[in-house]
């Protein structure tokens, strides 16, 4: 990059010295991220009646809520996210957002299989310029001390989404139709969006930091380099990926498994099961985003540690939840593994954040949501959706019992990653 160009990506930046400025930029972020967790939580919420319309099978249902939205979103997240670190990424984030908002908006159009697939193309495309730029800026709001905690607050608009999503398409299936649902939260996404543009201005980058890093964008090659060198962002790599496959299993399928084998009924979905998810994976994601803020000032290991034991912790709750016989039992057992399998995202978005120079924080979030979300949110849930459809004509509607119950040995794997990772960090950190 050269002068002048670096001096165009920078031009109108500003160092947030305020901690009011750099939360009330927190907290829009916090707004667009949330309506994207919402357009993807949508389609997992109204299944039931896009299914008794459409007339899909539970894998053509995982590769809805899964593989199709997560390929473009991997495909676009690495050149997306490199445009990120090379030019004004507030806006390209209020323009991502008009994008996959519109998508949204056009999923209740949609007349069949391949039209509902095709959409979320768009949705997975537009979306890619959402999270990964908003870590970057994050990371130029706050010093790397406060950063994991930050970027669980960040985070937080996953478990807030869901339970926007999942309160709102319950509501809007009995009363406008699951149409009529997307093209609310499409239109939701395309004025909340110039807002963020007109209110937000970009951070300089590195202003937070407390040593002087080069400020040319790395290659994506150089930037990849990073994951190979550093046997700790290696792990991470494993562990995060492993572990997005069991939640993203979990999250797009809990929905279907209450309501189809447990039985409950698709208004309680809306009185229960929305605040219930809300509220627990939100304690997950901040939980461990907290925890490791604390842990960290005595010793880096906690980025896997923490992560490790909350994965111990899921595994038997979520056995026992996945085996009783009634949807209240089920759902009160859930409130543990729902909190536990999400503990893992604000510690890695954060130990990559703190273990890569400035301008190459966007395509490193982007190469780590490469494992999110094309082996957690592309594979998980076709998974689940797989082994279900396999196992009907034996179990009928109990079949996703077992199919949610065949995510365990993958967390069980991730544990085993998260916890190998901490013999790495204190070496990694002190490069």
């Amino acid at each position: 990059m050269t002068e002048a160009t670096a001096f165009a990506a920078t031009k109108g930046a500003q160092i947030y010295r305020g901690t009011a400025r750099r939360n009330f930029a927190l907290g829009m972020l916090f707004v667009v991220g949330t309506i994207n967790f919402v357009d993807r939580q949508l389609l997992s919420v109204l299944v039931e009646p896009i299914r008794a319309d459409m007339q899909f099978s539970d894998t053509q249902f995982g590769l809805l809520t899964g593989l199709a939205f997560a390929l473009f979103y991997a495909a676009m997240g690495v050149p997306v996210a490199m445009i990120a670190d090379r030019w004004n990424r507030v806006k390209l984030i209020g323009l991502s957002c008009i994008v996959w908002s519109a998508f949204t908006a056009a999923c209740g159009l949609a007349s069949n299989f391949w039209q509902l697939a095709l959409m979320r193309f768009g949705v997975g495309a537009g979306e890619a310029g959402g999270t990964a730029p908003s870590l970057s800026v994050i990371a130029d709001l706050y010093p790397p001390a406060k950063r994991p905690f930050a970027i669980g607050l960040f985070t937080c608009n996953g478990p807030f989404g869901v339970f926007v999503g999942a309160a709102f398409g319950a509501w809007a299936a009995a009363n406008i139709g699951w149409r009529n649902a997307f093209v609310v939260i499409g239109i939701v996404g395309i004025l909340v969006a110039p807002l963020l543009i007109w209110l937000v201005r970009e951070p300089m980058r590195g202003a937070m930091d407390t040593q002087k890093q080069a400020d040319a964008a790395l290659p994506f090659g150089q930037s990849l380099a990073m994951f190979v060198r550093r046997r700790s962002l290696r792990m991470v790599m494993v562990g995060s990926g492993l572990a997005a496959f069991v939640s993203y299993g979990m999250l797009n399928w809990i929905p279907a498994f209450l309501m189809r084998t447990q039985k409950m009924p698709l208004e309680a979905m809306a009185s229960w099961f929305a605040p219930a998810a809300g509220i627990t994976f939100g304690v997950g994601i901040l939980g461990g985003g907290w925890l490791v803020s604390r842990a960290a000032e005595r010793s880096p290991r906690a980025y896997g540690t923490i992560p490790a034991l909350a994965t111990a912790v899921l595994v038997p709750t979520f056995i026992a939840a996945l085996l009783v016989d009634s949807w209240q039992l089920s759902l009160a057992l859930m409130l543990v593994p729902m909190a536990a399998c999400t503990a893992y995202v604000a510690p890695a978005l954060a130990l990559v954040q703190n273990l890569t120079p400035p301008r190459s924080r966007a395509t490193a979030a982007a190469v780590l949501m490469l494992m999110f979300n094309i082996v957690g949110l592309g594979l998980g849930p076709l998974f689940a959706g797989m082994v279900s459809d396999a196992l009907k004509p034996e179990h009928g509607d109990a079949s996703l019992r077992w199919a949610l119950m065949a995510l365990m040995p993958f967390a069980v794997a991730a544990g085993f990653a998260q916890f190998a990772m901490t013999r790495h960090l204190d070496k990694d950190f002190a490069e």
